[in-house]
């Protein structure tokens, strides 16, 4: 048993070793066109190729995925995944859950813990944006067993409101974003929306600039809602003024999504005249509790 339990091993020198060269999450945006027309499916935001995995993903942990449903059509969904969240870019419907039955709208957020699948219901042309961390546990070869928090939901209503009641203070002190991080009270001590995932439902005013930072997570993000001339920078490094230099532009336009790669420094500009949003999915709840999340802000 030795001798085949040896034919398995293989080493490396440290110093040229201990960084991999693995391939670089890529800078990408996912048109709304997408899902805009066609037959009620799933589109997987799949950047597998270029990450190199063996299974669907957008980033190392997550897959981001649009859902268009025709009106008075239904899909079924179902992930071995820990975390699903959902953010609904248009229409309205339903969602039947093996714990009940959730109502949706445009501009309104659910999230779901494991699950044995879901169905999606259209009372008109609807499209949903759904991320999880499947890619996550298919990387570890397991599958969930134990749900880790209960169903949360978030309408558009709550969202604005809390964005509007801290708008002000924000602003007045000049704060680097002006948005709510969504949480659910399994990880109130992370600050998450689950233990794995994180969102913010940002607002970006219009004629405002939010200067730049970086973290250690993914972020997948959604346009929510933008006027012309709204889009984020991304660079790998900045100036001594805090500029980013060699930006790549991601432009916002309404239920796009784009990826930032993790580390590089970005920031979100709004030249319009019209307030725009934004709805990022990150894998910062797992980095939140490995203590690697790393965020750092331009001064």
């Amino acid at each position: 048993m030795n001798e085949t339990w040896a034919q398995e091993v293989i080493s490396w020198e440290y110093s040229s070793a201990a960084t991999p060269d693995l391939k670089e999450v890529p800078i990408q945006p996912f048109p709304a066109s997408l899902h805009e027309h066609g037959e009620t499916r799933v589109i997987a935001l799949d950047l597998s190729k270029e990450l190199e995995t063996p299974y669907l993903a957008t980033s190392p942990n997550l897959l981001a995925n649009y859902i268009r449903i025709n009106p008075s059509e239904n899909i079924h969904t179902h992930v071995e995944a820990t975390s699903e969240i959902f953010f609904v870019m248009r229409g309205s419907g339903y969602t039947e859950t093996e714990t009940g039955t959730i109502k949706w709208q445009e501009g309104d957020s659910f999230t779901l813990p494991c699950n044995k699948g879901v169905t999606h219901f259209a009372d008109e042309d609807s499209a949903l944006y759904w991320t999880h961390d499947g890619p996550l546990l298919e990387h570890m070869g397991v599958v969930p067993n134990k749900a880790m928090f209960k169903p949360a939901f978030y309408s558009k209503k709550y969202m604005l409101d809390e964005v509007e009641r801290i708008r002000e203070v924000a602003m007045k002190e000049n704060r680097n974003r002006v948005g709510i991080i969504l949480g659910n009270h399994a990880s109130a001590k992370s600050k998450t929306v689950t233990h794995t995932m994180w969102t913010l439902f940002n607002l970006l005013p219009k004629q405002q600039m939010q200067k730049p930072h970086r973290h250690q997570s993914v972020a997948l993000d959604l346009a929510v809602s933008a006027g012309e001339n709204t889009y984020t920078l991304i660079g790998k490094k900045v100036d001594a003024d805090g500029k980013i230099i060699n930006p790549v532009k991601a432009m916002w336009e309404k239920n796009t999504v784009f990826v930032t790669p993790p580390g590089w420094w970005h920031s979100h500009h709004n030249e319009s005249d019209t307030d725009a949003y934004v709805f990022p999915v990150q894998d910062a709840g797992l980095h939140t509790y490995m203590r690697t999340l790393d965020i750092q802000f331009v001064h």
